[in-house]
């Protein structure tokens, strides 16, 4: 799948950039770690139960980005910024899942 294909581009080492509206990201970072779902509104933990395949996942509109994938950073991420389609950067600490600074607005207007 080429860049043009893509819902998301990746960006130095640890920014993912959403951009495609009609699909939303499901981005899997590490076994213990949360998934966190990118929508055109924002980023918020995904609390559903995550697709199996990307099959199941593109009938439900999303893509699987798993952080740790060659195709994507090649390394689990601790630390983690998504710029999401409502013009804000999301700052996500996987260290702190579960608390209120695990997903925070880094900028509101990063354009």
């Amino acid at each position: 799948m080429s860049n043009y294909e893509k819902t998301f581009l990746v960006s130095g080492r640890n920014t993912i950039i959403h951009k495609q509206k009609k699909v939303d990201l499901i981005i899997i970072n590490d076994d213990e770690d949360p998934p966190v779902i990118v929508t055109r509104h924002g980023v918020k933990p995904f609390n559903e139960p995550v697709p199996a395949n990307r099959i199941e996942a593109k009938e439900r509109y999303m893509e699987l980005v798993d952080i740790s994938s060659t195709d994507v950073f090649g390394e689990c991420k601790t630390l983690l910024f998504v710029q999401a389609l409502n013009n804000k950067e999301y700052k996500i600490d996987f260290s702190k899942s579960g608390t209120n600074l695990f997903i925070r607005v880094h900028q509101d207007n990063y354009i």
